[in-house]
C-alpha cells in the first residue's frame, strides 16, 4: 500500500514544483509583457472591472478595456477592434487579477480571429491554483501602473 500511494504522490509532487516556463505557448510573464509594450510589440488590455483600476491602476502602457462591458462579449469585442485600428493581427495581451478572465478573454479574441492573443496569467494581483507554480502578478513584482480615473 505505501509504495502505491507513494508512487501515486511522486509525479503531483514534481509537477507542483516544476517552474512555469515562459515558453509556455500563449502565457506572457508580467516583466515580459511590460518589455513588449514598452518596445511598441504589444497592446496589453486590462480586462478588469473599473472599481479593480481605481483600487490598484492598470499596468503601465495598458489600455483598460473591461470584460464586464454593459453589451457583453459583444461590446467587449468592438473595444478592442477599435484599440487595434481594426487590425486583427496586431499582438495584443490580456490581463486581469489572477488569470481567470484574461484566460476568457483571450479564447474570445482567438475565436474573433485576433492574433497573436497572448496572456498574462499571473494577472495584477498573482495566480495561485492547485497543482500549479504560484506566480507573484503585477503589483508583488513592483511593476508600473497608472492610475486609472475613468475613460
Amino acid at each position: 500500500m505505501v509504495l502505491i500511494f507513494n508512487a501515486v504522490l511522486a509525479p503531483a509532487s514534481a509537477f507542483v514544483a516544476a517552474p512555469l516556463s515562459a515558453a509556455e505557448p500563449g502565457i506572457l510573464t508580467a516583466p515580459e509583457a511590460l518589455r513588449q509594450v514598452e518596445a511598441g510589440a504589444l497592446i496589453l488590455i486590462d480586462v478588469r472591472s473599473e472599481k479593480e483600476w481605481r483600487e490598484t491602476g492598470i499596468p503601465r502602457g495598458a489600455l483598460a478595456i473591461s470584460i464586464h462591458d454593459p453589451l457583453g462579449r459583444v461590446g467587449f469585442l468592438d473595444k478592442v477592434r477599435a484599440a487595434v485600428g481594426g487590425q486583427p493581427k496586431r499582438p495584443v495581451a490580456t490581463i486581469c487579477a489572477a488569470g481567470v478572465r484574461s484566460d476568457r478573454t483571450q479564447t474570445w479574441l482567438l475565436e474573433a480571429g485576433y492574433a497573436p492573443v497572448l496572456n498574462v496569467r499571473e494577472g495584477m494581483l498573482g495566480r495561485w491554483r492547485p497543482f500549479e507554480p504560484s506566480q507573484p502578478g503585477w503589483l508583488e513584482r513592483g511593476l508600473p501602473t497608472e492610475s486609472w480615473t475613468g475613460n
